[in-house]
């Protein structure tokens, strides 16, 4: 019923939003009442009404471009497997540069396993971001769960960490090899995922970065970790699952829902909140746009929320917060089969480990990261490193300043330590790039490879360097987002 009542209410408010929005508008600088004594306050407090009663829909990623060696690199989204509950997104970088187009094709590939505890996947915009100059990288986009059918059946735990071994295996059937980089709670399915891998004597990826996650909640805990073991299970279940109201498409699916996430969110820290609200306030009274611009992306994301699957947040409570079945060593997950395997991360051997902690971590307290240390027993001193960062709280570690000064460089020299050379799919290993057009794909790109004249046979490598080049430059947006969405070979001019 609660739900119900939430969907109603935000029914009911959208008109008053939408009404603040235009109010904002017309007592804006150079609007029609903008010249009008106290404008500029009525436009600041109209503007504020409006952030704080609009609903806040998915952010999009938004890369349209990174450096790499100094050159723009285009970026173009593309889902590479897409399941009920999860979109393995590759971030596909395009280059006419031939001597960049050689320095992507070498790079390591990272799967980042983004967290679903609340926020979107682009949480880890920055995180994103950063890697794409060094890295080929996908990303776990996890879905909202009010907008799964109940046809597509129930996402427990167990299924997280099969959808992972998943994502993990077509890199390694594509590229030969993969890395993994996990943030917060990720990092306890991951290790799990991977356990269960070596343990079956699969490949696995060549080194796991572990980030503020609670891989053992015992240790330092916090707010989080104390809300999660005063409460028994049954508490959770009966005062935070409620079904998706009529209206989407997964009406019916038990949830923990995003608004009930959001208000523990804020609840942690009301105060800081307020103020950040006050300031953004005041910031528009001066005209500081650079200001409130910050403070609209933040909140953006933020206020973002998704619906959690009920049987995999109480999974989840139970597993990792009450039971810590990972480091007692009684964790049992289902395969897809139907059989029950035993976690057992001292299996693990051929993978390197790095661990991240933020000094001031709020969400995973000190120590908690660093416990996949002591339970990956099988992994070399040589191939295991731990990183504190200094004054880094929980978003430090993956995002900001901190992030991209402090512990990307420790993250892109552990990766290629312990990288190795790809294998490609198909023996495409010799291409002069990752992929190449279908000859019967009536597309931009192939009518540039097809109008460059035939050379002799002596210069046939300058010939490849201008099919190189001329692939990418002519395509239209349109045409090069349908083209990168395809599983089929492509432009060697892609990356």
């Amino acid at each position: 019923m609660l739900y119900q009542l939430y969907e109603a209410q935000r029914s009911l408010m959208e008109p008053f939003s939408d009404f603040a929005q235009a109010a904002s508008k017309l007592y804006g600088q150079g609007a029609v009442w903008g010249q009008l004594p106290m404008a500029q306050r009525m436009a600041a407090g109209y503007d504020l009404l409006y952030r704080l009663g609009k609903d806040y829909e998915k952010p999009e990623f938004n890369i349209k471009s990174v450096k790499v060696d100094g050159e723009d690199v285009v970026i173009q989204e593309a889902i590479a497997l897409d399941k009920p509950f999860c979109a393995l997104r590759r971030f596909k970088r395009f280059t006419d540069e031939p001597h960049i187009l050689k320095t992507l094709k070498s790079q390591p590939v990272v799967l980042i396993v983004a967290p679903l505890s609340g926020h979107y996947a682009t949480l880890l915009r920055d995180t994103v971001r950063t890697m794409l100059q060094d890295h080929k990288v996908y990303i776990t986009d996890w879905k909202n769960a009010r907008l799964v059918p109940q046809s597509e059946g129930e996402f427990h735990l167990d299924d997280y960490i099969n959808y992972v071994q998943d994502f993990i295996r077509l890199l390694q059937a594509e590229y030969g090899n993969c890395h993994v980089v996990s943030v917060c709670q990720p990092t306890v399915p991951v290790l799990a995922a991977v356990s269960l891998m070596a343990s079956r004597g699969e490949a696995l990826p060549l080194t796991m970065t572990m980030m503020g996650g609670p891989i053992d909640a015992r240790k330092s805990p916090t707010a989080v970790n104390n809300l999660a073991t005063n409460k028994p299970y049954e508490w959770f279940e009966n005062n935070v699952i409620y079904p998706v109201p009529q209206g989407f498409a997964g009406a019916g699916r038990r949830v923990y829902p995003g608004f009930l996430q959001h208000t523990g969110f804020v609840a942690m820290n009301p105060d800081r909140h307020a103020t950040s609200h006050y300031d953004y306030f005041k910031d528009l009274m001066k005209g500081d746009d650079a200001s409130a611009e910050a403070h609209r992306k933040f909140y953006d994301e933020y206020n973002a929320v998704l619906d959690m699957d009920a049987d995999y947040y109480l999974d989840t409570i139970r597993t990792v917060f009450q039971d810590f079945d990972l480091v007692n060593g009684t964790w049992d997950v289902k395969n897809p089969e139907g059989q029950i395997e035993r976690v057992r991360p001292q299996d693990i051997r051929s993978a390197a480990l790095l661990t991240v902690e933020g000094e001031l971590d709020d969400i995973s307290g000190s120590g908690q990261t660093e416990a996949a240390h002591s339970l990956c027993t099988g992994i070399a001193d040589s191939k295991r490193e731990h990183y504190e960062v200094k004054g880094a709280g929980h978003y430090g570690i993956f995002s900001g300043r901190r992030w991209r000064d402090l512990v990307y460089p420790k993250v892109v020299k552990f990766i290629a330590a312990n990288d190795e050379p790809q294998s490609r799919a198909g023996n495409r290993a010799e291409l002069a790039a990752e992929d190449a057009v279908k000859p019967t794909r009536k597309t931009a790109a192939v009518a540039a490879v097809r109008a460059v004249p035939a050379a002799p046979a002596k210069k046939a490598p300058a010939r490849k360097a201008a099919v190189a080049v001329a692939a990418p430059a002519p395509a239209p947006a349109a045409a090069v987002k349908k083209t990168a969405a395809r599983k089929k070979p492509r432009t060697s001019a892609a990356r």
